[in-house]
């Protein structure tokens, strides 16, 4: 690994769980239970034998998940966001070749709660080619879409009709990494609102940057910051990104890194400040790897990232004051390349979508000290990529 500019990176150390937990004990307690639910999971089409979107049923009171079918029938769906009036769901279709121009595109349903199916309401060009990442601004009225080899980001109006609307915005990324054949040139990864709605940042894989931009919510537009972003490690790779619950502290996972870098956040200015760059992997293990998603516990007491090569959930505890994460370990998600995990609305449960084994596998968060258990639940699901609980972006 290489050496950190603000810390020494910190390998995977177990350690007493009994320590840390005075650390995250004033977090905020979890959401309570809401019962039988649906979600949905975007796939590969191109990659296995899979039909676009499916939908399943899960319990949050009790674990228990099941596959429902195939949702609707889309190219390539990669990445999901369904809207907090739970009417519609908007998926980004992961190709390059959409249209007259090079680029993706990106569909909107309306959603049938009675059957989990999708009918799809209308779809535009996403502005660049193979998108990845897609969320809602606080509103709820602006969609932004991540370009990963466009290198490019955008927003769109909806509509009350739940239809994409018209392009409100569109920034394209410069500059590059060190690191041949991932960074030869800008690639967007990320990008949603901070939790004012005031700014947009996103993650750009390609030149190690997280990129800051003004967001005026009565137009849809954006204007770079000041300064417009902030570095990570060289060569590290930034992927996905996690707020704290209470707005103070950014999560970055790097993905080629194989680390999480820990940043201040300035709500008022909209400026990051690198405090820690962490490891994720244990210091026995010598394999290739990449991490691939993020998330916060709704608790705000503990980090959770996903490691492919590995295969694994690395398991921080956060410090509510500073920010720091002290790694808990790691936790083997029974398949290979979980390259998306979501943690449901309740706090409870952790599902991991492992996408080369083609199944999704359900664990049980200890509340108290962040770990996982295998609930024993487990569905096959043909290459899933992300998971998407209804009203939970």
């Amino acid at each position: 690994m290489k050496s950190s500019r603000l810390h020494s990176i910190a390998v995977l150390t177990i350690i007493s769980i009994g320590s840390l937990l005075a650390i995250a004990g004033s977090a905020a307690p979890a959401p309570k239970t809401r019962g039988p639910e649906l979600l949905f999971v975007g796939t590969y089409t191109s990659k296995t034998a899979s039909k676009g979107i499916y939908v399943l049923r899960f319990d949050d009171r009790n674990g228990k998940l099941s596959v429902l079918g195939v949702a609707a029938e889309s190219k390539d769906p990669s990445f999901l966001a369904v809207d907090a009036s739970e009417k519609y769901l908007y998926a980004v279709n992961e190709v390059g070749d959409f249209g007259a121009a090079k680029s993706g595109a990106v569909s909107a349903f309306a959603i049938d709660h009675a059957t989990g199916k999708l009918t799809l309401l209308n779809q535009v060009a996403s502005g660049g080619a193979d998108p990845c990442f897609i969320s809602f601004d606080k509103t709820g009225k602006y969609l932004f879409v991540a370009n990963y080899s466009g290198g490019n980001v955008a927003a769109f109006a909806l509509g009350a009709d739940g239809k994409l609307g018209a392009r409100s915005a569109f920034e394209q990324h410069e500059g590059h990494g060190v690191v041949e054949g991932h960074q030869e040139g800008p690639h967007a990864h990320w990008i949603a609102t901070s939790p004012d709605n005031r700014y947009a940042l996103s993650a750009d894989l390609g030149n190690d940057e997280v990129i800051v931009d003004k967001f005026d919510a009565s137009s849809g537009t954006l204007t770079p910051n000041n300064p417009p972003f902030a570095k990570v490690e060289s060569g590290a790779g930034p992927r996905h990104l996690a707020f704290s619950p209470n707005g103070k502290f950014v999560y970055v996972n790097d993905e080629l890194g194989s680390t999480v870098t820990v940043f201040a956040y300035d709500a008022a200015a909209g400026t990051l400040e690198a405090k820690q760059a962490v490891g994720t992997l244990p210091a026995d293990f010598n394999g290739p790897n990449d991490t691939a998603e993020i998330a916060v516990h709704p608790s705000g007491k503990f980090l959770y990232v996903s490691n492919r090569g590995r295969d694994s959930i690395a398991i921080f505890v956060i410090d509510p004051k500073t920010g720091i994460l002290t790694s808990i370990g790691d936790f083997l998600t029974r398949g290979k390349t979980p390259r998306n995990f979501v943690i449901d609305p309740s706090g409870h449960f952790l599902l991991a979508a492992n996408e080369d084994t083609n199944d999704i596998e359900v664990f049980k968060i200890d509340t108290n000290s962040g770990e996982l258990a295998f609930t024993g639940e487990r569905v096959e699901v043909p290459s899933p990529v992300d998971i998407a609980f209804m009203g939970a972006n």
